[in-house]
């Protein structure tokens, strides 16, 4: 069973990597790229403390706290205890994969750093602005959706990494969403 998942996993893989243009090289490597999205960041710091003033500093401090913990688990808990090959180091398949600019990371790549911390910080934010902005998910799971396609376009994850990537940062998310709502006590934060 393990077997034929990680054997469609690399076909899904290579059929998604193919898929290069010129414009679409310079937007996946634009959209993976970490500091791209300091803007980004800046704008959400700056709602979080608009919404909720002083309390907002408590917010960013939990954000900040889910993306650690959610990148530092993809590294300790799953990347080096699986071992799992990244598509530009994986001797069956090397070859065929297409990068861009050369870049292929680490050695292992099982869970996409990427993806958790993505949908770590959508599913936290999404949590404390669903009140105050009605659309917001619109915006941010499109948003952490995009980034984590970018590391599959790149050739640097599978597709099951940037998936379990985003189901581990998900759940990243949620649970300090409920930390934060327990100890910053807002009355219009997700309660479970």
């Amino acid at each position: 069973m393990i077997e034929w998942l990680i054997s469609i996993d690399k076909d899904l893989l290579l059929l998604l990597n193919r898929c290069h243009t010129g414009f679409g090289d310079w937007l996946m490597f634009w959209l993976s790229n970490k500091y791209t999205w300091i803007p980004l960041y800046v704008v959400l710091i700056m709602l979080l403390i608009q919404t909720y003033k002083w309390k907002g500093l408590w917010i960013i401090l939990f954000a900040i706290a889910a993306i650690t913990v959610s990148d530092q688990s993809c590294t300790h808990l799953f990347k080096n205890v699986f071992e799992r090959l990244r598509p530009c180091h994986d001797p069956e398949i090397m070859d065929m994969v297409l990068l861009v600019n050369g870049k292929c990371g680490g050695k292992y790549g099982f869970i996409s750093s990427h993806a958790s911390n993505t949908f770590a910080l959508a599913v936290f934010l999404t949590g404390w602005f669903r009140n105050r902005f009605r659309y917001f998910a619109w915006f941010i799971f499109p948003w952490a959706a995009l980034v984590s396609y970018s590391r599959i376009y790149l050739g640097v994850h599978f597709p099951g990494d940037v998936i379990a990537g985003a189901l581990f940062g998900s759940l990243t998310g949620w649970f300090f969403l409920w930390l934060s709502g327990k100890i910053v006590n807002r009355n219009n934060v997700y309660r479970v």
